[in-house]
């Protein structure tokens, strides 16, 4: 047996026990708001913001190289650096492979890019603008049609055998898309869109999957449209959680969480506010367990009709 081929095979090993034993944690802290394309928030507001999330059991960061127009991780590390924060107590995510249009890159069009080369450059510019000398996990954040699995894993082997990404996955990958690229290496986390008002993932057979495949499912806007449209479906779900919000002593943004982590895939929210009371309230979200009927209660009140 190559090298190559013992290679993943501890690498696979190794994953599977950084996931086993929970790596990340069960509400994770969404950067792409921080900078500007959100509250545009200076060094010390951010140290405030990182801290306040640790207080609450918030130590995973999640960021995509794009995020502020490719500003927002370089000032994330700079607030980092200027912390008191201990690196190994913390967890960093990111992203690749979006080619944005953009005043600091010379594209023609908005694509995807996941050549060798790419992915490795990407993530040694991602370590130098977070100033870390590692990733904890590297997704790639959109499938390309024109991925090939073999140059992924090169890619992947390369950072992985320098120390520089401990654990590798993708986001918005479809389960063939996921098959495809695990073909090669590994893939230990999908982060996808799931909420109460897109929970497509739980029908369609890709949270089946990722149980089945010991892959870890992160869900990207988890609150989904729920305080942003006013329709019929959203005053349903508001009805139904005011409801409940006595029973469980919760707030509808906690119980909206507590529908979430319910599933039995384990999946960890990403959330997207900087608000230090919502934070708050998050991490309080862990210990609501709904009951059985209530959760298909809630369910229930955002499909409009019973289950079949």
């Amino acid at each position: 047996m190559g090298s190559f081929n013992v290679f993943f095979i501890n690498f696979r090993a190794t994953n599977l026990l950084i996931m086993t034993n929970n790596k990340f944690s069960k509400i994770i802290s969404g950067t792409m708001s921080w900078g500007n394309w959100g509250r545009d928030l200076n060094t010390q507001e951010m140290i405030s913001l990182m801290q306040h999330c640790i207080k609450n059991n918030i130590t995973t960061f999640d960021h995509a190289d794009i995020y502020g127009d490719y500003s927002t991780e370089k000032s994330f590390g700079k607030a980092l650096a200027e912390s008191d924060i201990k690196r190994q107590d913390i967890q960093l995510i990111s992203k690749c492979g979006i080619q944005y249009l953009s005043e600091t890159r010379n594209n023609k069009v908005k694509h995807y890019n996941y050549s060798k080369d790419y992915i490795i450059w990407s993530v040694e510019e991602s370590l130098r603008n977070l100033q870390t000398d590692y990733l904890d996990l590297l997704l790639l954040h959109r499938p390309s049609p024109l991925m090939e699995p073999q140059e992924v894993m090169e890619a992947v082997a390369k950072l992985a055998q320098e120390g520089k990404i401990n654990d590798f996955g993708v986001s918005n990958f479809t389960t063939s898309q996921v098959e495809l690229i695990a073909s090669e290496v590994p893939v230990t986390v999908n982060q996808i869109e799931f909420s109460l008002t897109n929970c497509n993932a739980m029908h369609d057979g890709t949270l089946d999957y990722m149980m089945l495949k010991n892959i870890t499912p992160m869900a990207w806007s988890p609150m989904g449209y729920v305080f942003k449209e006013d329709n019929e479906q959203t005053r349903r779900i508001h009805k139904q959680l005011g409801g409940l919000m006595d029973k469980y002593n919760a707030t509808e943004d906690q119980l909206l969480l507590a529908w979430i982590l319910k599933h039995p895939s384990g999946i960890r929210p990403v959330i997207g506010t900087t608000n230090f009371e919502r934070i708050i309230r998050a991490n309080k979200a862990l210990n609501i367990d709904l009951d059985i009927e209530d959760w298909f209660l809630i369910l229930v009140a955002s499909q409009g009709h019973k289950v079949p």
